[in-house]
């Protein structure tokens, strides 16, 4: 079997699970205790955004006390060493592969750490604490709300992320529960283009038959020794 040249990854709440974030669709979730229509939709902001926004405060403030894994350093070594691309693309929208050292990362969720203006789409820094009355550093207009992407809304960088799934020889998906399109299809686009695939998750997501090979456990040790094989094998 050939060495990949290109390697694409797409990571979710599995790969910081262990850094005390919490995943979503689990028993015992996010979405288990809160309904996400109230939290992650236009609608539920424009309901009640002062409870959105206090809802989106704590999470921001459980990112900024986590600290990265074993996982999220292992593909920053992975990035550092490998003699072709590593795409990175995740769901999640901490920043803990920045902080593991990872240099290019595609939020296709959007991030905790910036503000966006729901009237002229601005984006900046995000405050500690947000709240409704927060006026847009660009427009004014007191509609701030998190830079991240709900349900019902398009996920950011799909140009990017297409073109990455359509040039890589292998896909690996790491920590997904493989059932939040359009992220679950990423393994059947590059199967299509001729990629190799491999999940590594904590047990079969609900796509699991997309993939070629499959290694299943905590995060923390699956990826370091996946990484550490395939650096050993160059």
């Amino acid at each position: 079997m050939s060495k990949p040249r290109h390697i694409a990854i797409l990571t979710g709440a599995g790969i910081s699970a262990e850094s005390g974030l919490g995943t979503f669709r689990d028993v015992g979730g996010i979405w288990s205790r809160y309904d996400w229509r109230d939290l992650a939709t236009p609608e539920g902001f424009a309901r009640d955004p002062a409870f959105v926004l206090d809802f989106y405060n704590w999470r921001r403030e459980t990112v900024r006390a986590s600290e990265p894994n074993e996982a999220h350093r292992a593909l920053a070594l992975l990035q550092g060493e490998w003699h072709g691309p590593v795409t990175l693309v995740t769901q999640n929208v901490d920043d803990l592969h920045e902080r593991a050292g990872s240099p290019d990362v595609i939020h296709m969720h959007g991030t905790h750490l910036t503000a966006l203006c729901a009237a002229c789409n601005q984006r900046w820094p995000a405050p500690e604490v947000m709240r409704p009355a927060d006026p847009c550093p660009a427009c004014d207009a007191p509609r701030t709300r998190p830079d991240v992407v709900w349900f019902g809304e398009t996920p950011y960088h799909l140009d990017r992320i297409g073109a990455a799934l359509a040039s890589c020889d292998l896909f690996v998906s790491i920590g997904t529960s493989g059932t939040v399109y359009p992220a679950a299809g990423f393994a059947s686009t590059a199967r299509a283009a001729g990629a190799r695939t491999l999940e590594l998750n904590l047990e079969p997501s609900g796509n699991a038959g997309l993939f070629d090979e499959a290694h299943h456990g905590k995060a923390s040790r699956i990826v370091p020794d996946w990484v550490a094989r395939l650096l050993a094998e160059r």
